[in-house]
């Protein structure tokens, strides 16, 4: 039973919602304010006729809206078909071993690498050299390309394991994998295939469900600032990379270009959610008419093997890294050489100069996640579980939200608290983005806790906190860590909140990264990269480690 429909006394009412206060403050009352400000600043006609009579405007909208809807429809549909074919095969164990890996991957380093492997100059373009003769690059513009398909590529590579994470998610709350191992069986005994039962039945009762995280995914795609500045054109840039520009300008008129344009983004991306809505509609009624037809052929999909695809893109992650730390390594490396005629560990110089960087990055992280898993603990130890779909909303608020209008408003509550430019107003930026993703990553675990242990210990006269840290907290290490090593990922990738609300005056590796990516120091650039990455894999390495050791303890105590 729940400790909320027992009949706490007064005291434990009291005491829980005055735990409460703390995601309030930290969390709701912040992004309130920061939304509030954000909007309120882009109401400006000064603004919206600057913006209009620019003549980038038409083109860097039409950019977007189309990076954003082919990196959704691409990534929806390849998270579909993977999740159909390889549920339950030994692959699809493989793919949740190995998100963990890939979500700790920030975008701006994943963006790097790959940009790196797909340049006119990278090793494919070496490689065919020795083929064709090649003595000078291609005169390809196979990065930064005026279509953005290099950027479509790479956002598709990173939100297909964010939306598998979400399904996974999704799977592992109570109850949710017992009913749908259930069902299938329940088709196979009426002969129906697997692929089929989940197009049929499955997926019509998912898909609802994962309308925040693919509303998520289509506001990234369209206004995604740090990806797009290392991948995506320049001339014109997309929407979000001109308001990114219209923003940081010296000029308060041009400023309040940018705030209109990140106004018009948040239109966008919200009227894409309208129209996704009206479709889902349409589609549902043809979809069941479809699925009830009783006809036990498997439905038919794509030729391609899945489990080929799985393992291409993780070989792409692969080469990725592994091409990081080449480079970093390269001083002279001319076309079309397959190795470099000098080699030099000069890139590291950098990072290693500055310390003061990589301390700061890790600090930040360290603390933005903490409190990211503070507010995520004490809302789910303190809230009934159907308050979460109540939550929502607000819970993927920052990841709907276009990034450039929430760092606006985030700048202006900063500014208005006089935190602007100090480390406290950096954590609370972070903060905003690290709770979601620590409440996304913890909530199936946390809720789905067999409440007997709590009624057991009750029953043996233990406290409730004599409960929470001998017990629950312990049972729960491995989930707690792995949502702190999400959300110290999330932290690391931060790139707008950091540029706007830290005032320029803070250097993180990713700020660093993108600052160099429009250099040509390709050696220091891939050691930035790379040492962005690194940070997220040592502590996914230590969230691994702390739930290996909790298994091997609960095996020694069961023995």
């Amino acid at each position: 039973m729940s400790p909320w429909t027992r009949g706490p006394g007064v005291a434990g009412v009291r005491t829980r919602w005055l735990f409460l206060l703390v995601p309030l403050l930290l969390f709701a009352l912040p992004l309130a304010g920061a939304l509030l400000l954000g909007l309120s600043s882009a109401f400006d006609a000064s603004g919206w006729r600057l913006m209009i009579d620019d003549s980038q405007l038409c083109a860097g909208l039409r950019l977007s809206l189309w990076v954003g809807s082919a990196s959704l429809l691409l990534s929806a549909a390849s998270t579909l078909w993977l999740v159909t074919y390889l549920h339950g095969s030994v692959a699809w164990q493989r793919v949740q071993a190995g998100l963990g890996a890939v979500l700790a991957l920030p975008h701006a380093a994943f963006a790097v690498g790959l940009g790196l492997l797909l340049m006119p100059s990278g090793l494919p373009a070496r490689l065919l050299a020795l083929v064709t003769g090649w003595s000078s690059p291609p005169d390809v513009a196979t990065v930064q390309d005026r279509f953005g398909l290099a950027l479509i590529a790479g956002l598709v590579l990173k939100e297909v394991p964010f939306l598998l994470w979400n399904v996974l998610a999704l799977l592992q709350r109570a109850g949710q994998g017992a009913q749908l191992e259930r069902q299938l069986q329940v088709g196979a005994s009426f002969g129906y295939a697997a692929r089929s039962v989940w197009w049929r039945v499955l997926w019509p009762q998912l898909l609802p469900r994962l309308a925040l995280p693919l509303l998520a995914v289509w506001a990234y795609g369209l206004t995604v600032v740090d990806m797009a500045l290392v991948l995506g054109p320049t001339q014109p840039p997309t929407l979000a990379v001109l308001a990114w520009g219209w923003l940081l300008d010296a000029d308060a008129l041009v400023n309040r270009q940018g705030a209109s344009a990140a106004l018009l983004l948040t239109l966008m991306t919200f009227a894409g959610a309208l129209v996704a809505l009206l479709a889902w509609r349409v589609v549902r009624p043809v979809w069941r008419r479809r699925s009830v037809r009783g006809d036990r052929a498997p439905w038919r999909g794509p030729s391609v093997a899945p489990r080929r695809v799985a393992f291409f893109a993780a070989c792409v992650y692969g080469v990725v890294l592994l091409l990081l730390l080449f480079t970093s390594f390269v001083g002279v490396w001319s076309f079309p050489s397959l190795l470099p005629q000098l080699w030099s560990a000069e890139a590291w110089s950098s990072p290693a100069r500055g310390a003061s960087t990589v301390g700061l990055t890790a600090w930040l992280a360290l603390c933005s996640a903490a409190s990211g898993l503070v507010v995520a603990v004490l809302w789910l130890e303190n809230t009934p579980a159907h308050w979460d779909t109540r939550a929502a909303p607000w819970v993927f608020a920052p990841m709907l939200v276009p990034g450039v209008l929430f760092v606006a408003g985030l700048y202006r509550l900063t500014l208005w608290l006089g935190i602007d430019g100090r480390f406290t107003g950096l954590w609370l930026a972070h903060g905003l983005f690290t709770a979601p993703y620590a409440l996304v990553a913890l909530a199936p675990a946390y809720r789905g806790f067999d409440v007997r242990y709590q009624q057991t210990a009750h029953a043996l006269g233990r406290t409730q906190a004599a409960f929470l840290w001998r017990i629950k907290w312990p049972m729960l290490a491995a989930p707690i860590a792995a949502a702190f090593a999400v959300a110290f990922a999330v932290s690391v990738t931060q790139y707008l909140s950091t540029q706007f609300v830290g005032a320029g005056r803070y250097a993180t590796l990713t700020t660093e990264a993108i600052t160099l990516a429009s250099g040509g120091q390709r050696s220091a650039l891939a050691a930035f990269a790379l040492m962005q990455a690194l940070l997220p894999a040592l502590v996914f390495g230590a969230a691994l480690w702390v739930g290996q050791w909790h298994a091997r303890r609960t095996g020694d105590l069961h023995a």
